[in-house]
Parts: structure tokens; C-alpha cells; sequence
């Protein structure tokens, strides 16, 4: 029991961001264009805590390197679920999941952390991965630019601002856990309201459709399950070892699969399939500890 509920609290965090693309897609079926979704959803969930915590806007101020976790987190956001609500889900979520690989790099270059051997490896089959996934069979290096489609380049993207969100957080790591949340949350609205507003400014976004009590409710929701995953991430990740909670995360790839498949029809083809174990293989041969030599 006493290992059951971080446990759980990190499964269902894993489920409900492989699941967000179905209410994300619902939205985008109402009118609500993605950038616009995630900046109402995460507007939301920063009025939610703020009611709950009313004096955490204070004491974040005290912190002004959260600037960069609100950046790289709501980058993270936009691109991620712009990319599901547009996107093939499992090739979006396998692209994705490269974070640890970017991680590697950026551990590298922020944090001084020279790159093992154990580190190279996992580089090398995480971007053989996304070669198969990316890449189709009969495809020369010369076209491979023309079958990067824009959810492609928007997973890639949000997977590499998740890692330099996970690096930073390294480092912020004595900064209270409700200041870092508001950070994470409010970059997310902030960085998806300067992108739906520009994209509405150059004609890409369309504007915002009047409210209506489907889709409203339904942002409540998905306010309301966000703020949830995050307590439950940060209650289970607390309790468990790293590696343990890096292992868990990763069913968020099973839940997206599985759901893309029960929900869209999605068919995995061989390559996918290849390129996804390669990629998920790396992400969890992050999460061992490996012996050092006295």
C-alpha cells in the first residue's frame, strides 16, 4: 500500500495526457483551434490554483529562473497538443517521447554532464527510431524534408522543450513544487494566447467561436484533470525513485497507442511499430542505474 498510491497517482497521470488528444480533437471538431484550446485549458487551471493557493503568485515572484521553466514548459504544451489534435497520435507521441535523448544532449551542454556510454547507445536507437517511424521505405534522404508533415516538426519540437523542461527543473529543485506548477501552468497559458493571438494576426488561427456549453464544459474538464495529473505527478515522483517514475511514465505511450487505435481507427504499420520499440527501449534504458566502478 505504501508503494500502490504513487503509483497509481503516476498511471493516471501517464492516462490522462495519452488520452488529452481525444477532448483536444472534440474541441477542434467545435471551432476551438488548438493554440486556442490550450491557452483557455491552461488559463483555467491557473484561476483553479490560485483559488486553492492564494498566496503562491507571491511567493513565486521570490524565484525569477521560473521564467525559463514557464517558457520551455508552455512551448512544450502548445507544441505537443497542437501536434495530437492535427496529427497521426502515435507517431506524434513516439516523436515525443525523443526527450530523452534531447535530454542527454542538453545535460551535456546546461548541467556539465558528459554523455556515457550507456548514454551514446540510447541516442543512437532513440534517432534510429524516429529514422523508421519518419521515414518510409522507399524514401531518399534527399525527399525525407517532404514527408516531415507540420505535426511532425511540432512533436519534435515539444519533445525537445519537454527535455529542456526536465533539465531545468533539475536544476530548480529547491524551489517549492506550487511555484513551479504555477510556472509550468502559466507559461503554457501565456506561451498558447502570444501564439493563438499571432496566429489570428497573420490569418493561420482562426478567432475563437462564441461560448457554448459543450465545449466550455468540456475545457473545464480537461482544466480540471490537468491540475489533477500534476498533484498526482508530484505526489508519486516524490515517493518513488526516478528511474521508477521515468518507467511509469512511459505507458503514456501504451495509452495513446491504444486509444488511437480503439478511438481512430489508427492501423500501426511494421515500420512504426519497429521504430517505436527502438525509441521506447531508449527511453527506458534511461531509467536504469548502472554499477560504477570503485
Amino acid at each position: 500500500m505504501h508503494n500502490f498510491l504513487p503509483v497509481l497517482a503516476l498511471v493516471f497521470n501517464a492516462f490522462v495526457w495519452g488520452v488529452s488528444w481525444w477532448p483536444f480533437r472534440q474541441l477542434h471538431g467545435a471551432g476551438v483551434h488548438p493554440l486556442w484550446a490550450t491557452a483557455l485549458v491552461f488559463t483555467l487551471a491557473v484561476v483553479g490554483l490560485l483559488l486553492a493557493r492564494p498566496g503562491v503568485f507571491t511567493r513565486t515572484r521570490a524565484y525569477p529562473a521560473l521564467w525559463l521553466l514557464a517558457l520551455s514548459s508552455g512551448l512544450t504544451n502548445v507544441a505537443f497538443n497542437w501536434a495530437v489534435t492535427v496529427g497521426d497520435v502515435v507517431r506524434v507521441v513516439l516523436l515525443f517521447y525523443l526527450m530523452p535523448a534531447w535530454s542527454v544532449l542538453l545535460a551535456w551542454r546546461v548541467l556539465g554532464e558528459r554523455p556515457t556510454r550507456t548514454a551514446v547507445l540510447r541516442l543512437v536507437m532513440a534517432f534510429a527510431g524516429v529514422v523508421l517511424v519518419m521515414v518510409p521505405a522507399d524514401t531518399s534522404l534527399q525527399r525525407l524534408v517532404g514527408h516531415l508533415s507540420g505535426a511532425d516538426l511540432l512533436a519534435l519540437a515539444g519533445g525537445f522543450c519537454f527535455a529542456l523542461t526536465s533539465v531545468t527543473l533539475r536544476r530548480l529543485h529547491r524551489v517549492p513544487s506550487e511555484s513551479r506548477m504555477l510556472a509550468m501552468f502559466g507559461g503554457g497559458a501565456l506561451m498558447a494566447t502570444a501564439s493563438a493571438c499571432t496566429g489570428l494576426l497573420v490569418g493561420f488561427v482562426p478567432a475563437l467561436p462564441a461560448p457554448a456549453t459543450s465545449w466550455v464544459v468540456l475545457a473545464l474538464l480537461l482544466a480540471a484533470a490537468f491540475l489533477l495529473t500534476n498533484y498526482a505527478l508530484q505526489f508519486g515522483a516524490a515517493r518513488l525513485a526516478a528511474g521508477t517514475t521515468a518507467l511509469i511514465m512511459l505507458s503514456e505511450v501504451v495509452f495513446a497507442s491504444v486509444s488511437s487505435v480503439l478511438l481512430a481507427g489508427t492501423v500501426l504499420d511494421a515500420r512504426t511499430v519497429l521504430g517505436g520499440s527502438l525509441i521506447v527501449s531508449a527511453a527506458l534504458l534511461a531509467t536504469l542505474r548502472w554499477p560504477r566502478k570503485a
